[in-house]
């Protein structure tokens, strides 16, 4: 078990609890499955739709497909909620297939923490729905959303 702290660590205040929410956003928006798994518990489960993940190792293996499939994938993040090591976020996403069809992807994650600020269990339930690439609301470049674009709520997502 790693002893790597990964702040801001629990129990959450509101304004550690948005920082971790915005770091997680940075981290997914990086599209890096390796980086991205370091956020986790060596042991970390997760559900993710339908499909479980158990472990950094199938985790790297589900964020690879991932964005293998869902190309130039934006994401904002919004926390919904937070008490002692968890936070609940809501999201969206936006991203194409290779046919060119656009999708914004909503949903709905619940976090726990351990101590060192590690997420070891993720809950994520997502609705994709069809859009145009006129409809696009997500329009930084690839990577971090930058500070100034607008978020969730300000979009009326």
């Amino acid at each position: 078990m790693s002893t790597e702290n990964r702040p801001p660590l629990p129990p959450f205040t509101r304004e550690s609890a948005l920082e971790k929410v915005r770091l997680a956003e940075d981290g997914w928006n990086s599209r890096n499955p390796e980086k991205v798994s370091l956020a986790y518990t060596q042991d970390t489960r997760w559900r993710n739709r339908a499909e479980f993940a158990n472990g950094r190792a199938e985790v790297v293996q589900f964020l690879t497909r991932k964005w293998a499939r869902e190309l130039d994938y934006r994401l904002i993040k919004e926390l919904w909620a937070f008490d002692g090591n968890r936070i609940a976020v809501r999201y969206a996403y936006e991203w194409h297939d290779d046919s060119g069809n656009w999708f914004r992807s909503y949903g709905n994650e619940n976090w726990e923490f351990d101590e060192h600020g590690l997420m070891q269990r993720r809950f994520a339930c997502i609705n994709d729905l069809p859009i145009t690439a006129d409809q696009r609301q997500f329009h930084w470049p690839l990577g971090r959303r930058p500070d100034d674009h607008p978020g969730l709520s300000e979009l009326g997502l």
